[in-house]
């Protein structure tokens, strides 16, 4: 199978469907299965696990490699895309990466800490953290909180933290950086000043530069927690 117009019409005489039934059960036309079966039209993304199941197959099958390779496919250069939950193992060439969070000490005290969190995991390849000079155990994610680093990162968005650069020699300036604010996490961008640190965040209008000397930064227990390497968010 060259192509996953192919491998559609594979499964889809497999399973004794006709374009037209097919068509039917998506929700669409029988001219819009017979374009991705010809090659002139390709399913959306949105629409692949549901043609996998309907064809009792998987979305791994029809994104195969042209070469015949195994089940999952590089698409548009972003690595092989499998269906997986919670309870599939890891690959040999995978790693689960836990989640810091923010914690309340007490009820009402307005006092928080920031903990390692194992209930949510993300899975990375150890391949590109290595490519990005990360070491798998000091990766962490976090959760951006606010409007203050839209638009690049909006309210929910998650990303990677390096726990490897927490110096202030490591600091490349206006590079993306997690910190902990008197165990308020917080992602901004960092810049080294002479007599200390500025944080900057995206959305200006709403939150202007802080500027914090040594001093200050040790008095209001700031500290940097690593390195932002990845970031990811829905659409929304």
């Amino acid at each position: 199978m060259e192509n996953i117009g192919e491998r559609i019409a594979q499964k889809r005489e497999e399973a004794g469907l006709s374009q037209s039934e097919l068509g039917r059960r998506l929700g669409l036309s029988a001219q819009a299965v017979q374009k991705w079966e010809s090659g002139k039209s390709t399913p959306r993304n949105s629409k692949l696990a549901s043609i996998a199941s309907i064809l009792g197959t998987t979305v791994g099958f029809l994104l195969q490699a042209e070469d015949g390779g195994s089940e999952g496919s590089a698409v548009h250069g972003l690595g092989e895309i499998e269906p997986w939950d919670e309870t599939t193992p890891l690959d040999d060439d995978e790693v689960e990466i836990s989640f810091l969070r923010e914690v309340e000490l007490a009820a009402g005290s307005g006092r928080f800490v920031i903990q390692e969190d194992d209930a949510d995991t993300l899975r990375f390849p150890k391949r590109k953290l290595r490519e990005n000079h990360v070491q798998a155990g000091q990766a962490k994610c976090v959760t951006v909180r606010g409007n203050s680093m839209t638009p690049v990162l909006r309210d929910g968005a998650t990303v990677g933290i390096d726990l490897g650069k927490t110096r202030l020699a490591d600091i490349v300036d206006g590079d993306l950086y997690a910190v902990n604010h008197g165990g308020q996490l917080r992602v901004k961008q960092l810049f080294r000043l002479p007599t200390g640190i500025r944080l900057r965040s995206f959305n200006r209008d709403d939150h202007p530069d802080e500027d914090y000397t040594f001093e200050q930064m040790h008095d209001s227990e700031l500290q940097i927690i690593g390195h932002v390497f990845w970031w990811a968010m829905y659409a929304r």
